[in-house]
C-alpha cells in the first residue's frame, strides 16, 4: 500500500485535529502518523484492517505489526 506524501503528519497536527485526519483516511485510504520524525502509527479504516488479516489465529498486534511493516517498506521505497 503506497500513501501520498500529503498523509503523512506529525503527531501534533493529529492530536490538534483528528476529525481533519479522518477525512483523509476517508479520502485517500490511510494516514501515516509521524512522532520523531519516525513513523510511528498508521490510521486505517476498520475494514480496510480487516482485510489486511491474512489468517484468523494471527492476532491483532501480529497484523498491525506487518502492515506497518509493509508501509515503512513502501515510504523507504518512495523517497528513493
Amino acid at each position: 500500500m503506497q500513501v501520498p506524501l500529503k498523509n503523512i503528519i506529525p503527531i501534533s497536527e493529529a492530536n490538534r485535529n483528528f476529525s481533519r485526519v479522518s477525512h483523509m483516511v476517508d479520502e485517500h485510504g490511510a494516514v501515516v502518523i509521524f512522532k520523531n520524525t519516525t513513523p510511528k502509527y498508521v490510521l486505517i479504516e476498520f475494514g480496510q484492517f480487516i482485510k489486511e488479516c491474512s489468517a484468523p489465529e494471527e492476532s491483532i498486534h501480529d497484523t498491525a505489526a506487518r502492515f506497518l511493516d509493509r508501509l515503512k517498506k513502501d515510504l523507504t521505497d518512495s523517497t528513493k
